[in-house]
């Protein structure tokens, strides 16, 4: 393709206008909102009246006049309906990590005949670690246990499996598990599944409740641009909602948090998956990401995410040599992602970084180019390619600089 058929895919893209909305450096090609995303353009002034007019003069009372009090269920259903969820199933609360053990928890005590916490061998470390806590908070009535990801279906027929945890796109490959299938799958074999949607949601369409999903979660900083750190959320069944006893059973999940009663209560509803205050500051950064999307069709989103990813898989594979996909190529088998594999992937990354183009790396040897649909052009993909091949021909990478590991990588 020229880089004037390239131009033209722009124009007629639906999402051109919502880039608008979005605050991008000057010189700055970023393909890296799978890691944080962009600054919304209206967060800073959202984040000032929180500041200074909800905090600074209303001070205690913005938790009912400026509703602070709903804000995790205000934004879980705006989440909701990014993943397929209908209202009073998704709240915005604590980070991935206690959410995850939240989920793990709640499914081991549904499917307590069984004892193992299942997932598959190089899923994003803080879900096996959470499973590994978990374990050895039990006293070992349950245990963790990791497989290839080819034999994942095969080790559910045991039988045996209480809690399957699955990311529905690889954070390093961007493959897809099929989440109606597999759900399916597990639930035959008397499984309970906990989808983690961190590279997922906002990204591509997800239908929890049409694959009769059990819990799910994810982060808020990602696609949906909530800023770093942002609240995350947890996702949790209507069916499976009343017959669980939190585990972390803070004081926001009560039935009535200011009677301050000695004793917990279980809220009802997605209320008792709440854990402690809400992070307000946090939640107003993303509810302003949420807000972005409210307009948008996450299949045109989708489908826009699909020919990026398709792009630049094509236009590597004309103008570079040396590097393996390490995505799936079919685009509907991936997510929002393209990875690609060198052992010399970091210095090569660095090198990229430093013309302006942000991707990241991941160990030991993965390039990893994120496509946000919403702010991300097809000229970025040409850009990001055309760099890349330049520093390749003219071994710009080999540089000793670029072998020099920063303290965040």
């Amino acid at each position: 393709m020229t880089l004037d058929e390239i131009k033209a895919l722009d124009a007629a893209d639906p999402l051109r206008q919502t880039r608008e909305l979005f605050s991008l450096p000057d010189g700055v090609t970023y393909l890296d909102g799978n890691s944080l995303g962009v600054l919304p353009k209206a967060t800073p002034d959202a984040m000032n009246d929180m500041v200074h007019r909800q905090w600074g003069k209303d001070l205690i009372r913005s938790w009912n006049s400026n509703d602070w009090i709903n804000a995790p269920r205000r934004l879980g259903d705006k989440i909701g309906k990014l993943i397929g969820a209908a209202s009073g199933q998704v709240v915005a609360a604590d980070s991935t990590s206690v959410n995850v053990f939240k989920a793990l928890s709640a499914a081991s005590q549904l499917n307590s005949g069984k004892s193992l916490l299942l997932s598959e061998s190089g899923n994003f470390p803080t879900d096996a670690y959470m499973m590994e806590g978990l374990a050895s908070a039990s006293g070992n009535r349950l245990h963790a246990e990791l497989v290839e990801r080819g034999h994942i279906l095969d080790r559910l027929d045991r039988g045996d499996v209480a809690a399957l945890l699955l990311t529905q796109t690889h954070y390093k490959t961007g493959a897809l598990w099929d989440m109606a299938d597999v759900t399916r799958r597990a639930h035959a074999a008397g499984a309970l599944v906990i989808w983690d949607l961190s590279h997922s949601a906002g990204a591509l369409p997800v239908e929890l409740d049409a694959c009769k999903a059990d819990f799910a979660v994810g982060c808020g900083y990602k696609y949906l641009n909530g800023g770093p750190g942002a609240p995350a959320f947890i996702y949790v069944a209507q069916r499976h909602q009343g017959q669980v006893m939190p585990a972390l059973s803070g004081w926001m999940g009560h039935a009535a948090p200011f009677a301050f009663d000695d004793q917990y209560d279980a809220g009802q509803g997605i209320d008792r998956f709440l854990c402690g205050t809400p992070g307000i500051l946090g939640m107003c950064a993303l509810e302003v990401g949420l807000d972005i999307f409210q307009d948008v069709d996450m299949a045109v989103v989708r489908k826009k995410s699909q020919q990026l990813g398709d792009l630049f898989i094509r236009l590597v594979e004309d103008h570079t040599s040396g590097f393996e996909l390490a995505s799936p190529h079919d685009a509907e088998r991936r997510g929002s992602q393209v990875s690609i594999r060198h052992k010399d992937g970091y210095a090569i990354m660095q090198a990229l970084i430093e013309r302006g183009v942000i991707g990241d790396f991941r160990a030991p040897d993965i390039l990893r180019f994120g496509f946000t649909p919403l702010y991300t052009r097809y000229v970025d993909v040409w850009t990001a390619v055309s760099e890349l091949a330049d520093i390749m021909n003219s071994n710009t990478w080999q540089d000793e600089k670029y072998a020099v590991r920063a303290a965040v990588t």
